[in-house]
């Protein structure tokens, strides 16, 4: 996957990777005497796993038996270099990430691995997350991406508009990048279209509905082939190209920031939008609902939350996620969501949870990208680096649904 003859500038996918770069924790010598010893870290991994167990082959030669008290997730990890363990104690995640992609520690079931992880963060504690100063270069390196109306524009760009034929050559035919709903035998394609059809109920065959992040464009083709006139809005160049040349006729694409609606539509639907636009921003989103809505009108969401009682410790650091993959994201706080929809006169009804459909839904999406690598199917430009940084990133998110410290959920909004 190497590109030949390619600059720095012509590797596509580079500006995810710069991005990450700025989070860069490369163990230095002020790292080795801020950190704790080697086998102080073993050991507060070792006491922190309070469920599930991880069978350690440290540099040295010796293997450790860490965890194993209760029944959990079990996994395996070679630790080929001291500096793996560093980086963890630096900067949590995204240093252990770093650390799997200058091949300082290897397993042989990743999803185990950081779902065991992702389910004793709570015990953990520090050991899984950035501290000290590395946790406040990178707090000040994730401000540069909030979503102000400009960095709305760039944020999107460095991830949705990587390119049609990249997420075409793994995603499947519907081009949904959201969870499917009540995954069955019958496969991909058919559970996301059940999602489609569960978020239309949800809206009560309305004469107009608003989609705000439309992407690819199906979800608005589903509810204009259901009698409605959709206006459907994004800020991806390339998602609007692609929605575009394959319209309804019932269905208006724009590029608009939600903050610029001015019209009012029968029904709005959302799908896994709002975890882009930080938290600082979601009154914006509710105000937007609830100005955007008739009397009456009903709005469908589908979101991704963090377990309330991880938020605080979540929001206060920069996690791999942020900083590789979605800048100026952050997963939702149901309580604080639903507040705030609340305090806008909008009824928070009917809440279904489905985080286990998300997990199935990218083990499906990584055996695509997977089979896509093999079969040389990427289209030109993406290099290892990247397509290493894909697949961290896919299993790195099924983890956290397994864990169940990630949830993904459908809910019915309807103004007064």
């Amino acid at each position: 996957m190497t590109v030949q003859g390619a600059t720095h500038e012509e590797v596509r996918g580079s500006a995810l990777l710069h991005a990450g770069e700025r989070f860069a924790s490369a163990p230095s010598l002020l790292t080795r005497l801020i950190s704790p010893g080697f086998r102080t870290i073993v050991r507060r991994i070792d006491t922190g796993l309070e469920r599930g167990s991880l069978l350690a082959h440290l540099p040295d030669g010796t293997t450790e038996m860490l965890g194993g008290r209760s029944p959990g997730f079990d996994a395996e990890i070679w630790l080929k270099d001291w500096r793996a363990l560093l980086r963890l104690a630096a900067s949590g995640v995204i240093g252990f990430y770093q650390g799997y992609e200058a091949g300082e520690w290897e397993t042989p079931d990743m999803v185990a691995l950081l779902a065991l992880m992702s389910a004793n963060v709570r015990t953990l504690g520090d050991a899984a997350r950035s501290t000290g100063p590395f946790k406040w270069a990178a707090k000040l390196a994730h401000r540069l991406n909030r979503n102000s109306k400009v960095g709305s524009l760039r944020n999107i760009a460095a991830h949705y508009d990587i390119g049609n034929d990249f997420y075409r050559a793994w995603l499947d035919p519907t081009m949904a990048y959201s969870s499917a709903f009540s995954i069955g035998s019958d496969g991909l394609e058919a559970a996301q279209r059940r999602k489609f059809s569960a978020l239309s109920e949800r809206l009560a065959d309305p004469d107009s509905a608003l989609e705000i992040g439309c992407g690819w464009g199906s979800l608005a083709d589903h509810l204009a082939k259901g009698g409605a006139h959709v206006t459907a809005i994004s800020l991806s160049d390339e998602q609007l190209g692609y929605a575009r040349a394959s319209a309804s006729e019932n269905v208006d694409f724009l590029k608009l920031d939600y903050r610029d609606v001015t019209s009012q539509y029968d029904a709005i639907v959302s799908c896994e939008m709002v975890e882009a636009l930080g938290r600082e921003y979601w009154p914006d989103f509710m105000d937007c609902v609830a100005r955007s809505l008739k009397p009456g009108g009903r709005a469908a969401i589908q979101y991704i939350s963090i377990a309330d009682d991880l938020y605080d410790a979540y929001a206060q650091t920069v996690d791999f996620i942020q900083a590789y993959i979605f800048p100026g994201g952050m997963l939702i706080r149901t309580s604080e969501f639903r507040a705030l929809a609340e305090e806008r006169g909008l009824e928070w009804r009917d809440q279904v949870d489905f985080g286990l459909d998300y997990a199935e839904t990218l083990r499906l999406w990584h055996a695509n990208f997977d089979a896509a690598v093999h079969e040389k199917r990427l289209p030109a430009g993406f290099d290892h680096r990247f397509v290493r940084l894909w697949k961290f990133y896919l299993t790195y998110c099924e983890a956290g649904f397994r864990a169940g410290n990630i949830d993904v959920h459908q809910v019915t909004l309807i103004k007064a």
